[in-house]
């Protein structure tokens, strides 16, 4: 990791603010519990594929200082800017709190997510998920979540969802919303469940030998690797006793989600979609 600090900007999200320097100190802030930061039970995956200019390392080092329980996996998808560089920064001065797994070559989120999980199972999390890299989810969400499986033994995944609600905050551009729709209903058709947003890059799973199944084979659907995941639980339970996608996965409706610009999903990539929602339905639902 030589180097990894060169040019490193003396900014928001970079060495110099009050949170980074608290952050890497090794000192947790009050309302820190020191076991939790040496043992982490709950991973989070963060995929990365050239977002060095959308790092916000201020806002991991914020939400880590209050939250030692919970640490971030970032997976480097083969970044051709100086994205590895910067989360190694990171993980350098904040072990406990922040690793980083390295990809040769980009592979797609879908592999990037795929890895992590399987990186974070292998670990030991007691819950395991992933979070969009540009943080239109914020942080803050987390602890819901696992409050949320922490409450609810019998729910194996939550999936965060953008609905519109009375104070709530979802800002969302209206073509992708509307886009999203006519997709969304697609996804309800082929998987035979009222999903509201499959899409929606804020997951965590309780770990299980089940939920490791998920994640051992690579997805056949890039673009909708979420919905092949609950294509997958559906098929490994078909013809059993075990209860289904529907009772073991809730929707969180989300209480911020916000458009980031520079998303690398255009409208070419809804083609995309419905292909692999087709090849999912081969696989995995067809009778």
């Amino acid at each position: 990791m030589s180097g990894c600090h060169a040019g490193l900007p003396n900014g928001r999200g970079w060495p110099g603010s009050s949170d980074y320097r608290s952050w890497i100190s090794g000192n947790p802030r009050v309302g820190v519990d020191s076991a939790a930061m040496d043992h982490p039970s709950t991973y989070i995956v963060i995929p990365c594929y050239n977002e060095a200019h959308r790092l916000q390392p201020d806002e991991f080092s914020r939400f880590s200082s209050k939250h030692g329980d919970v640490r971030f996996l970032f997976v480097d998808d083969g970044s051709t800017d100086d994205t590895l560089a910067r989360l190694e920064a990171m993980a350098e001065h904040a072990p406990r709190t922040c690793g980083v797994l390295p990809l040769a070559s980009n592979q797609g989120k879908a592999e990037a997510v795929r890895q992590g999980m399987n990186r974070a199972i292998d670990e030991g999390a007691t819950y395991a998920g992933y979070w969009d890299a540009d943080l239109a989810t914020p942080l803050d969400e987390i602890p819901r979540f696992i409050q949320t499986l922490d409450a609810h033994p019998r729910l194996e995944a939550l999936f965060g969802s953008r609905v519109q609600l009375l104070g709530h905050v979802i800002d969302r551009k209206a073509s992708r919303h509307y886009l999203g729709r006519v997709g969304a209903t697609a996804i309800s058709i082929t998987l035979g469940l009222a999903v509201y947003d499959t899409q929606c890059g804020a997951k965590l799973f309780r770990v299980s030998p089940e939920c490791k199944a998920l994640f051992a084979d690579p997805f056949i659907s890039g673009w909708v690797f979420d919905v092949e995941i609950i294509a997958r639980m559906a098929a490994a339970r078909r013809g059993t006793d075990r209860l289904g996608p529907a009772d073991v996965i809730r929707e969180l409706p989300l209480r911020e989600w916000r458009d980031v610009d520079g998303s690398k999903v255009g409208p070419i990539d809804f083609l995309r979609s419905m292909v692999g929602l087709a090849r999912i339905h081969r696989r995995y639902l067809r009778r």
